[in-house]
């Protein structure tokens, strides 16, 4: 009896390990993808990719910018709401949803399709922005209540401040796969990077892209199963990066408030096209720059928007071009300080006329400078040798890139920090230069000539320093996120091969800018201005397409009356009818006043900083 027990288990054990190694081979089966599609879902491994997550990329862990204050330019958190697919789950009733689509002014019937039209995990942007909705408290609090499925309040990066346009100086960011290959093969190759990351595509954003490039994203996940329903209690996970390294810090040398107060000049005087460069005058530190059309970093190309920075676009510079003229001049010795002009509005070949009808009769020097007489100028261009236009200029910075740069930056790879900036020009060739009347055309800022608002400011710069050129700084330095220094941008020169001009030199055409402006072309726009000023007036005929419209210009610097001039200032208003009043001093006025209330809010609050 015992022993047929002992057969009888012994069979049962034998059976129960039987049927565990078929299930077990047949489990190995599945596991390794061989159970075909006839199976309840293909295979377990099949199944494992179907429970997964849906990811919404909170941060892409971009290194971020701030102003010379340590104010954000980018990387601006918001409170967003946030939707996940619901897969054909019911996502709540519908009177909770009428309740959200009220706490966000939105009709309920528009958040509903956007509810129904999520394939992919959103972020609700309003009805019409391109950023990611800030939500209050009030908001929160709805969303928290509805309880509706796939429906959360998360912590979102939007690239770009809502608080201010978008600057032209730190450009955008896109998805460019073809130049993300061509750029970062080797990072793909060893999958730190894909051809889906976004990359600089202008400004700051691009020629720091090597930096910028986040090492992880921060991405939040709606778990789900596989039928592709979310999991209940799992909830939303958020994954992070820990390395305390990254995003890096770029502290640029942009103001905010001085920013602002160029961008509310312009928007004061309607104007639509065109640039304004502030410069630090001590070091020629770039402070603001501003340029229209607008830019919409999330739209690039639509209308009404340019992704240009006007402010490094070379363009005819008229009359301020008579500055260089003036320098030429006197360093070839062609010309004194005291020789006398009579101007009777006419040069008398090439076509060529003075501005003003009938002339300025018995001018100086000076004072043909002061009241912009192209008779006077065409005159000092045809007696010069063309190369001594075209060394001046380069000795003042034209005609050549003068942005920060450098072969070899902290990783061994060279940089240039204004990527678009373009060198202009100052005759087309040397053939062409030697025609009297190329010549006399450049002379007065016309023919071939192209400028950039930011040569011109740093041009004011360079004649308060005597002839010292300086390469115009865009970032001062670059930290890690925990603070530690990766490299300082340090203030550098961009002098010429041919030297610099004589301080005496730089003294004659400060007096001459000064005059400008006490009995010059500019005395009517800037005898109310608030500061003692300096500068030059240009209006720049156009020709082809834009035939009958002027660029009108104005650079300067101020204040002069108070030790050292503390800002260099070039403004540029495009494309304007033949005829209309030069506005440039105008606006170079309004931006001076409006940096003297700065400087005047700054030091009240230093006052009583130090009372406490």
């Amino acid at each position: 009896m015992k022993r047929e027990w002992a057969i009888r288990s012994f069979h049962i054990l034998l059976f129960i390990a039987i049927l565990f190694g078929v299930e077990s081979a047949r489990l190995a089966w599945l596991q390794f993808g061989f159970g075909g599609s006839k199976t309840a879902s293909g295979s377990l491994n099949q199944s494992a990719l179907l429970q997964r997550s849906d990811g919404l990329v909170l941060d892409q862990g971009r290194g971020q910018f701030r102003d010379r204050e340590g104010r954000p330019l980018t990387g601006e958190t918001v409170r967003s709401l946030a939707a996940f697919p619901d897969n054909g789950m019911p996502r709540g009733t519908e009177q909770d949803v009428k309740q959200l689509a009220s706490a966000l002014g939105v009709e309920a019937g528009k958040l509903e399709q956007w509810f129904a039209n999520v394939r992919e995990p959103e972020i609700w942007k309003g009805q019409h922005s391109s950023l990611a909705l800030n939500l209050t408290e009030q908001q929160v609090r709805t969303v928290e209540r509805s309880n509706l499925l796939g429906v959360a309040v998360l912590p979102y990066v939007n690239r770009y401040p809502a608080e201010f346009s978008p600057y032209h100086a730190i450009g955008y960011i896109s998805q460019h796969p073809e130049r993300v290959r061509r750029e970062y093969d080797k990072q793909i190759a060893n999958h730190h990077m894909n051809v889906k990351n976004p990359i600089g595509g202008s400004g700051l954003e691009k020629s720091l892209d090597r930096f910028l490039q986040g090492r992880a994203s921060t991405t939040v996940m709606q778990i789900t199963d596989a039928t592709r329903l979310p999991l209940k209690g799992l909830g939303l996970r958020i994954t992070a990066p820990n390395n305390p390294h990254f995003p890096i810090q770029v502290t640029t040398t942009l103001d905010v408030e001085i920013q602002q107060i160029v961008s509310e000049v312009m928007s004061k005087y309607s104007i639509r096209k065109g640039a304004a460069v502030v410069l630090d005058a001590s070091n020629a530190d770039i402070l603001a720059m501003a340029s229209l059309p607008q830019l919409d970093p999330y739209h690039i190309g639509s209308k009404d928007t340019d992704e240009r920075n006007h402010a490094l676009v070379a363009a005819p510079p008229g009359s301020v071009f008579k500055t260089i003229t003036l320098a030429a001049a006197i360093e070839a010795g062609v010309t004194s300080w005291d020789e006398t002009f009579i101007c009777n509005g006419h040069y008398g070949k090439y076509g060529l006329k003075c501005w003003k009808e009938g002339g300025h009769g018995h001018l100086t020097l000076e004072q043909a400078y002061a009241q912009s007489c192209n008779v006077a100028f065409a005159t000092l261009a045809e007696r010069l040798d063309p190369a001594w236009l075209q060394i001046t200029a380069e000795r003042l910075g034209l005609g050549r890139k003068v942005g920060w740069n450098t072969d070899k930056f902290v990783d061994g790879l060279p940089l240039r920090l204004l990527g678009e900036e373009e060198a202009g020009s100052i005759f087309l060739d040397k053939k062409t230069a030697q025609d009297g009347g190329v010549r006399t055309g450049t002379g007065i800022g016309q023919r071939d000539v192209r400028v950039t608002p930011l040569q011109m400011a740093n041009m004011a710069v360079t004649l308060l320093h005597n002839g010292h050129v300086f390469a115009p700084r865009l970032v001062k330095e670059v930290r890690y996120a925990d603070g530690g220094l990766l490299t300082s941008i340090k203030v550098k020169s961009a002098p010429s091969k041919y030297g610099q001009i004589e301080p005496k030199t730089a003294a004659m055409i400060r007096q001459g800018m000064r005059s400008v402006v006490l009995q010059g072309t500019a005395e009517n726009a800037l005898k109310g201005a608030k500061w003692p000023l300096a500068g030059k007036s240009g209006t720049a005929e156009l020709a082809g397409k834009q035939k009958a419209h002027n660029d009108q210009w104005f650079v300067g610097y101020g204040p002069v009356a108070e030790g050292k001039p503390r800002y260099a200032v070039a403004v540029l208003i495009e494309d304007q009818p033949a005829g209309l009043r030069n506005r440039g001093a105008t606006l170079f006025g309004a931006i001076m006043d409006g940096l003297r209330l700065y400087e005047q809010r700054n030091r009240q609050v230093e006052e009583r900083t130090e009372k406490r």
